[in-house]
C-alpha cells in the first residue's frame, strides 16, 4: 500500500506533477509553433477549424516513490481515469457499454463499439514460446517471471487494423522496464525490484488529457508493481505532439497562474494480488484538493 504525503504551506511540499504540468504549458506556450492556417483534421462544434500551439517530443517524468501525480490545479477524477484504463487493459473492451463514463461515445457505432482500437489490441492472442498470451498477460508474465527482459512492451497502433479503428490510439504503447532497489530502499521490504515505465503517445491535448493519462497509468504502474511484488519507480511521459488548442490558451494560462496545493496521498487497495480482481473502487486519493473546474470545449 502506498501512502506518501505532501503537505502545503511553507517549507513544506507541493505538488510536483503541478509544476511539471505549469512548465510544459509555459513552454508550448512561449516555444510552440502554431498550425494555424494548415489542413487541420480537428474542427470545433460550430465546424470552425480547431489549431493548436504545438511542441514536438515532450517528455515529463514523475517518481511514483515520491508522489501520485494527480493535479491539484484542478480536479482529475481519478475513478472514471481508472475506470477507462481497466476497460482497456483489464476488460480488453472496445464496447462504451463495458464504460461508466460517456467520454468515448462520439467514437462508438450504434452496437457501442469503437472498431479493432484500444482493448480489442489488448485482447488478442499472440503465439509466443510459452504459449498463447494476449499482450497485458504477457507483460504480467514477464514481470514474473523475467523482470530484467528489456523486451517488455506493448503496442496498440496495429497498421493492419487502423481502417477498422474508430479512432487511430493516442496512448498507444507502454515499454517496462526494471531495476533493484537501492540499499536502504531495498532493506526496508516489500520487494527488492522496482518498476518503471514508458508511456508513447503520438498525439495529445493538453489541456484535456494529459493528467488523465498521467494519472491512468500511474495506477497501472502501481497496480502492476503491486501484484508482481515490486515497488513504484518511474513513469516516464513521452509525447510527439503536445499541443493546447487555441480555444484553450485563456484557458491554460488562468489555470498555470493557480498555485499548486498539497499533493494527496493515494491508496491502492493491498488485498489485490490479481490485477483481474481490480476494481475502480480499489483507488483513491486522501486529503486531495483542487482549484475549481473549468469548462472546456473539446475539438473533434
Amino acid at each position: 500500500m502506498y501512502t506518501q504525503k505532501h503537505r502545503a504551506g511553507k517549507g513544506k511540499s507541493m505538488s510536483l506533477a503541478d509544476k511539471v504540468f505549469i512548465q510544459m504549458c509555459k513552454d508550448i506556450l512561449e516555444n510552440g509553433t502554431s498550425t494555424e492556417g494548415e489542413k487541420v483534421r480537428p474542427h470545433w462544434a460550430d465546424g470552425t477549424p480547431a489549431y493548436t500551439v504545438k511542441k514536438f517530443a515532450v517528455v515529463n517524468r514523475y517518481d511514483l516513490s515520491k508522489e501520485f501525480p494527480i493535479l491539484t490545479l484542478r480536479k482529475t477524477a481519478l475513478k472514471s481515469a481508472t475506470d477507462e484504463m481497466l476497460w482497456i487493459w483489464q476488460k480488453k473492451s472496445n464496447n462504451i457499454n463495458d464504460l461508466h463514463s460517456h467520454i468515448w461515445d462520439e467514437w462508438a457505432d450504434e452496437d457501442g463499439s469503437i472498431g479493432k482500437a484500444y482493448g480489442y489490441q489488448m485482447g488478442v492472442k499472440h503465439q509466443y514460446r510459452e504459449g498463447m498470451m494476449d499482450q497485458v498477460d504477457r507483460v504480467i508474465y514477464d514481470l514474473k517471471n523475467n523482470p530484467f527482459s528489456r523486451r517488455i512492451m506493448t503496442n496498440l497502433y496495429v497498421h493492419q487494423d487502423l481502417h477498422e479503428m474508430n479512432l487511430y490510439p493516442c496512448a498507444y504503447s507502454m515499454t517496462f522496464n526494471v531495476t533493484s532497489a537501492a540499499g536502504a530502499a531495498q532493506e526496508k521490504g516489500g520487494g527488492g525490484l522496482v518498476l518503471n515505465a514508458i508511456l508513447n503517445q503520438r498525439s495529445q491535448d493538453v489541456l484535456t488529457a494529459n493528467n488523465w493519462n498521467v494519472v491512468q497509468y500511474a495506477v497501472l504502474l502501481h497496480m502492476l508493481a503491486q501484484v508482481c511484488n515490486m515497488k513504484v519507480g518511474e513513469l516516464v511521459h513521452v509525447i510527439a505532439d503536445a499541443h493546447i488548442y487555441d480555444r484553450h490558451i485563456p484557458i491554460v494560462k488562468e489555470l498555470i497562474c493557480r498555485e499548486p496545493l498539497e499533493a494527496p496521498s493515494f491508496w491502492l487497495n493491498p488485498d489485490i494480488h490479481d490485477f483481474y480482481q481490480f476494481t475502480r473502487d480499489d483507488v483513491r486519493v486522501e486529503n486531495y484538493q483542487a482549484g475549481p473546474q473549468v469548462d472546456i470545449p473539446v475539438a473533434i
